[in-house]
């Protein structure tokens, strides 16, 4: 910032301003420099020199090429300036999952492999420690005294391929075309920490910019005032598409901490299946078996053989890591046994259910307290536990998640 460029004379034609990313050309480059003219009037429009204009001197001076007239630079959303829209800004840090704000950028001059000549500025990471604090605190000293200070720093620095970007405006967010590839293969309980972390207005635009599936996982991570704050800004629909997503259990957790009006007009913009399982899960006490179950479990008739199991495991629409067991009910709806998904992987293909080892049964009412609830899982170290209705039917599943969130809401 603020080095010079000289013209093809190399008389000074500006100094560099802000430096312009185009990310539908490329994310890790930057596309352009934006210079200050020595006799630039006040409200003159700065110049835009595209980075492919320009050559270094063996002074390692910028000099635009032969014939280069750079352009008066227009505004454009999709483009991200980097002081602007970086510098001092919070970022998700998507390999250390957390959120620091960046204090300086290091960039780094590269040219072509064939003949030298093509230039390119590549950013290589972002400073997120003391030692660009102290950088851009200096900022007017001579440069060498500068990085001398500096140095005594040690760097925090996160590779620029670590990194996304938050932008307040969606519709900007959208435009700049950052992936968010590795966003998404984070766990959802990092995402939810790293909501938490950040400002409010960045925290909505990242979680808009999730697809329903990944917003839904992690608004189940967070505390209920923070999914509230997260889908206030939503309306009815969008409120809906991601509802519909999450395990019927926690939408009907989420759903009871709304106003009434809210969580009926939400309800009518639910598919009909998913809406009527969420409505029977609101019928009950939030500290009751029935409050904590889902209704998203695995169960076959008491005479299915093994290809019946498998073909409900590859049709199941819940979080299938969760799937532990698999019941087998009678004609009643009652529960005849109970086997293990690790089973299904030594049985014989034409295998009878029932003729697999079975595991000890333990369920309990629908009416069951928290309290006795956590007493099961630990009594008998149960991964799982059936929740039965007054004629003893099956009804729903409490997994271990569901009891360590009641856990650590008591304390």
């Amino acid at each position: 910032m603020g080095a010079s460029v000289v013209d093809d004379q190399g008389a000074l034609y500006g100094r560099v301003r802000e430096f312009v990313v185009a990310p539908e050309i490329a994310t890790s480059q930057v596309h352009g420099l934006v210079l200050k003219r020595p006799d630039a009037r006040r409200g003159d429009q700065p110049s835009l020199v595209l980075i492919t204009d320009l050559k270094l001197t063996p002074r390692n001076e910028m000099q635009l090429r032969e014939g280069v007239l750079p352009a008066a630079l227009r505004e454009d959303e999709s483009q991200l300036m980097l002081e602007r829209d970086l510098l001092d800004q919070q970022i998700i840090d998507v390999h250390g999952r957390k959120v620091v704000r960046v204090n300086d950028v290091d960039l780094l001059w590269e040219s072509s492999h064939e003949n030298g000549s093509e230039l390119s500025l590549r950013i290589v990471e972002v400073e997120v420690g003391l030692r660009g604090a102290i950088r851009r605190l200096l900022k007017g000293l001579p440069s060498a005294a500068a990085e001398r200070i500096a140095a005594r720093f040690n760097p925090s620095l996160i590779p620029w391929d670590f990194v996304d970007l938050i932008d307040r405006d969606p519709a900007r967010r959208v435009k700049l075309k950052i992936e968010q590839n590795r966003l998404s293969q984070m766990h959802p309980s990092d995402i939810a920490d790293i909501l938490e972390e950040l400002a409010p207005a960045e925290r909505q635009a990242l979680f808009i910019s999730l697809n329903e599936e990944i917003a839904a996982e992690a608004l189940e991570e967070v505390k209920p005032k923070m999914q509230q704050a997260l889908i206030e800004s939503l309306d009815s629909g969008q409120i809906a598409d991601i509802v519909e997503e999450m395990d019927p259990g926690a939408a009907a957790d989420l759903l009871s901490e709304l106003p009434e009006e809210k969580s009926e007009e939400i309800l009518g913009e639910m598919e009909p299946e998913e809406r009527q399982e969420v409505e029977e899960l609101l019928e009950f006490s939030g500290d009751s078996a029935a409050g904590r179950m889902t209704t998203d479990y695995i169960a076959l008739p008491a005479t299915a053989r093994l290809a019946d199991a498998i073909a409900a495991l590859r049709e199941f629409e819940g979080d299938i890591e969760i799937v532990t067991d698999i019941y087998l009910l009678d004609e009643e709806g009652r529960i005849a046994s109970l086997i293990s998904v690790v089973q299904l992987l030594l049985a014989a293909p034409d295998a009878l259910l029932t003729e697999l080892p079975q595991g000890h049964v333990v369920a309990c009412d629908i009416d069951a307290n928290g309290r006795k609830v956590a007493e099961l899982f630990d009594k008998y170290n149960l991964r799982s536990l059936p929740v039965l209705d007054s004629e003893k039917r099956l009804v729903g599943v409490v997994h271990a998640e569901q009891v360590i969130a009641l856990l650590r809401a008591n304390h």
